[in-house]
C-alpha cells in the first residue's frame, strides 16, 4: 500500500453537457466494492463503480468526469468546456484545481448493466499523456495526495 492512500477520498463531480447546457446532477460516484479489486486506492489512483442508470433520462448527452480538489469543488465553474486550459489535467492542481477526463456517452454505461461485467472507472490509469497538452482530458495519475471531489 502507498503512503497516500488513507488521505485520498474518492468524491467526484459529474457534470452532463446537456442540449440546454451542463446539468449538474447530484449522484456521487463511490468506491468500488463488488466484485472484491486489488488497488481500489493507491497513491495516484481510484477505482469507482460506473454510473449505471444515472442518465437515462438525458438521451444522446456526452458525459465528463470532474476530477477537483475537495477545497476546488465549490468553486468549480462549470460553464467551463472540457479540453480547455482551464480544464486541462497538465493544469491540476496548479493553476487548474479541477480537470474534466473520461469522456462518454449514455452508450457507455448501459442500464442495466449486462451480466458478467465488471463496471468500474479508473480515475488516474493512463500514464501516456501526463505531459502532452494535445490531450489535455487525459486521465493522468493523481499528483498530490486527496481528497478529491
Amino acid at each position: 500500500r502507498h503512503a497516500g492512500v488513507r488521505t485520498m477520498l474518492p468524491l467526484l463531480l459529474l457534470l452532463l453537457p446537456a442540449a440546454h447546457g451542463i446539468d449538474q446532477l447530484r449522484y456521487r460516484p463511490v468506491l468500488t466494492t463488488e466484485p472484491p479489486l486489488e488497488g481500489v486506492r493507491t497513491a495516484s489512483t481510484f477505482v469507482v463503480d460506473q454510473p449505471r442508470c444515472v442518465f437515462k433520462d438525458y438521451g444522446n448527452a456526452v458525459i465528463w468526469l470532474v476530477v477537483a480538489l475537495d477545497q476546488a469543488a465549490s468553486t468549480f465553474n462549470n460553464t467551463e468546456r472540457p479540453g480547455t486550459p482551464e480544464t486541462a489535467f497538465q493544469g491540476f492542481p496548479d493553476p487548474v484545481r479541477a480537470y474534466m477526463t473520461l469522456n462518454a456517452t449514455l452508450g457507455s454505461y448501459p442500464c442495466p448493466k449486462p451480466d458478467g461485467e465488471i463496471a468500474v472507472l479508473r480515475v488516474g490509469s493512463e500514464t501516456s499523456c501526463t505531459q502532452d497538452v494535445k490531450r489535455p482530458t487525459c486521465n493522468g495519475p493523481l499528483p498530490v495526495p486527496g481528497p478529491y471531489r
